[in-house]
């Protein structure tokens, strides 16, 4: 296997507050890598400078083999890179389906675009039966669901989520890694799945990334880390 993602001595952080330290790991094609640590371990700090919301200190982000240093935020994104941040983050004036035609609307003509939303009310049925609903009036597991179609409809390369299952039901969390496991599968999607709900996300994942305060702690397959007791312990808080 490739790695679509090459995280080399990582170093960022906000003005003169360093938050990530030399931090180096890969994320393989078609691979779900679960990147796990404590509030304030550096996980989002990670996938902003992935996204290109921050701009690293020093050490490298190569994506598809290309450095990403001189590449705008747009432009990682047409190049296949999508994000779902944190805090569900969609469009809440416009309906359901405003919301994943915008999504599709770069990558689609207006033909094919109508079939790429129906794609994703077949992943999402609590969607299809709640199109013509605004943003406003989705429950938190809705909003989520959509704001992960809207990444997912343009069939991206690198699917990169902050926090998926934070504050959802055990049941909306169990479809929302269950899809994922499926666009693996089925599409050959690669995602970086920053999660605090440990035990979920190593449950779909073929590796697991562990930040501590800011350094790499581990790197390896998601078995060897849930059966480090003293891992699991110091970091997983399991």
């Amino acid at each position: 296997m490739t790695a679509l993602l090459e995280i080399d001595a990582l170093c960022a952080g906000y003005g003169e507050t360093p938050v990530l330290r030399e931090v180096s790991f890969s994320v393989q094609t078609a691979g779900i890598v679960a990147l796990l640590g404590a509030n304030g371990a550096g996980k989002t700090t990670l996938l902003r400078s992935i996204a290109g919301l921050i701009s690293p200190t020093s050490g490298s982000i190569r994506f598809d083999g290309v450095d990403l240093a001189p590449v705008g935020v747009e432009d990682r994104v047409r190049r296949g890179l999508a994000q779902v941040p944190e805090g569900r983050s969609i469009v809440a004036e416009l309906t359901v389906d405003e919301n994943l035609r915008l999504g599709g609307l770069w990558r689609f003509s207006p033909r094919e675009l109508g079939g790429a939303v129906d794609e994703i009310y077949a992943m999402f049925e609590p969607l299809a039966q709640r199109r013509n609903s605004s943003g406003h009036q989705l429950s938190g597991g809705e909003r989520q669901m959509l704001a992960l179609g809207r990444a997912i409809i343009a069939r991206p390369k690198l699917l990169v989520l902050d926090e998926p299952s934070l504050g959802l039901a055990p049941r909306v969390v169990a479809q929302i890694m269950t899809v994922l496991r499926r666009l693996r599968d089925t599409t050959g999607l690669t995602v970086l799945l920053a999660e605090q709900n440990v035990v979920s996300a190593l449950s779909i994942a073929d590796h697991g990334v562990v930040l501590g305060l800011g350094t790499l702690v581990a790197d390896r397959p998601s078995a060897e880390l849930t059966s480090d007791d003293a891992l699991r312990h110091a970091y997983l808080g399991f």
